[in-house]
């Protein structure tokens, strides 16, 4: 899922990230960020993912990490490898258990992810998180 900023200039061609592989999750999470007045878009899948990262660059990945026919943890890995890409925020939207942010946060080959909310989805939590790295 891409979110673009309040008043940010689009293309023709919005970004379509897919950073959620679950319709009924990925359509909760576009309402509440499109409730907070941010663009957003997105697929279902990995691939898909890292190919719209390439027509157009989001203010912010919301990424979830089990996303089929490349995992969240291989997306964000590719995001955060690529200098083109690697300065993009990434909110991690997972049910993986708790001891995955930890994991993930201490890898050597990657930085920490700027964010991270668990689900099931604490709302308040998730905008404090996406407006501070907006």
């Amino acid at each position: 899922m891409a979110i673009y900023q309040p008043g940010a200039q689009l293309r023709d061609s919005p970004t379509r990230v897919g950073f959620e592989d679950e319709e009924d999750v990925a359509t909760y999470l576009k309402t509440v960020y499109q409730d907070n007045g941010w663009t957003v878009e997105w697929v279902d899948n990995g691939v898909a993912a890292m190919e719209s990262l390439k027509r157009e660059r989001p203010d912010l990945i919301s990424l979830d990490i089990n996303l089929p026919q490349k995992t969240g943890v291989k997306v964000y890995r590719e995001v955060k490898e690529n200098l083109q890409y690697a300065s993009i925020p990434v909110v991690m939207v997972t049910g993986v258990p708790g001891q995955f942010e930890t994991f993930i946060s201490t890898r050597k080959q990657v930085p920490p992810p700027e964010g991270y909310v668990s689900k099931p989805i604490d709302i308040d939590k998730l905008v404090e998180v996406v407006k501070k790295l907006l």
